[in-house]
């Protein structure tokens, strides 16, 4: 039977690493700082970025969110992101997405200071990223690093597939799979017979946002996956053809309408030796791996 990897236990197990960096930080009269620019009202965004403020003051961190109105220009915001910027109490600065159309979003966070980029997103980090210096990295493939290493997966020697070229979770978790020693194989929406490639996965990384997109005959018996999608489906149809039959999740559908599933066949996993489910899985690691971002940002911008 295929093994789950909790990703509760783990971001519990990195929030309180970080609770740990935050009280030796403070020992040397040094509070790591978190800024959030939240712009406008999404309440899907509120309700995320609250989260990141309480697990920021639940660490010891000092948290902030700035909430500029839905009407505000590129310009108004490049001034708040240079203030930002010039703070020496604020070590991380993370700006909400979506933003709304009239905001230029690749030339407000290519303003943010790279020391203080704990998105990652920065081109200076992804250069560093790539370089194999020491780096802020996205949040989400550094989440699955620490899955895989606080699991017992050994990546080194292993063949790691990663289904997904993005700028935000693809390209980067290739690197850090790359650093860690595995033989690296990035597949994306124009590779040629794409079953061929996965199946010779050791570790599978799924991340190219459509739902059930890995199915059983897909996956390397035996091989660990990560899910890394989130999808929300909202058809009969669609729910019938990921989860017919599962009555935890039909009473969930009926109550909400709606269930999450991530871009693996959730028949995929009986398949696999280890997994990460969704919900439950990588999820749940990215605000962790931001407090542990921001712990890191204030010790890199101290030479500590």
């Amino acid at each position: 039977m295929a093994k789950v990897l909790d990703g509760a236990s783990i971001a519990a197990a990195i929030k309180a690493d970080v609770a740990e960096g935050v009280k030796r930080l403070g020992e040397r009269g040094v509070r790591p700082g978190l800024v959030v620019v939240q712009v406008g009202h999404v309440p899907a965004s509120e309700i995320y970025v609250r989260n990141k403020v309480q697990a920021s003051e639940e660490l010891g961190l000092y948290s902030a969110r700035i909430t500029p109105p839905e009407t505000v220009t590129t310009e108004e915001l490049m001034d708040l992101i240079a203030a930002l910027n010039a703070r020496e109490d604020v070590d991380g600065i993370l700006v909400q997405l979506p933003l709304p159309k009239q905001v230029d979003a690749k030339v407000l966070l290519d303003a943010i200071d790279p020391a203080k980029d704990v998105d990652g997103f920065h081109p200076v980090n992804a250069g560093l990223l790539q370089a194999g210096r020491p780096a802020l990295a996205p949040c989400t493939p550094a989440g699955v690093i620490e899955i895989l290493k606080r699991s017992g997966i050994p990546i080194a020697g292993a063949n790691a597939v990663v289904v997904g070229r993005s700028d935000i979770v693809g390209k980067p978790a290739a690197m850090l799979l790359l650093h860690e020693n595995a033989t690296v194989t990035i597949c994306h929406s124009k590779t040629r017979d794409l079953g061929a490639v996965t199946r010779e996965a050791d570790i599978l990384v799924a991340a190219i946002g459509r739902p059930g997109f890995i199915t059983p005959e897909m996956v390397k018996p035996g091989a660990t996956v990560i899910d890394v999608g989130i999808n929300r489906i909202t058809s009969r149809e669609e729910f019938d053809r990921f989860f017919k039959g599962n009555e935890k999740r039909e009473a969930a559908f009926e109550k909400r309408g709606a269930v999450i599933v991530g871009d693996v066949h959730p028949a995929a996993f009986e398949v696999s030796g280890a997994y990460t489910p969704v919900p439950g899985g990588v999820g749940l690691l990215t605000i962790a791996m931001l407090m542990s971002n921001t712990v890191r940002a204030a010790k890199m911008r101290r030479g500590l």
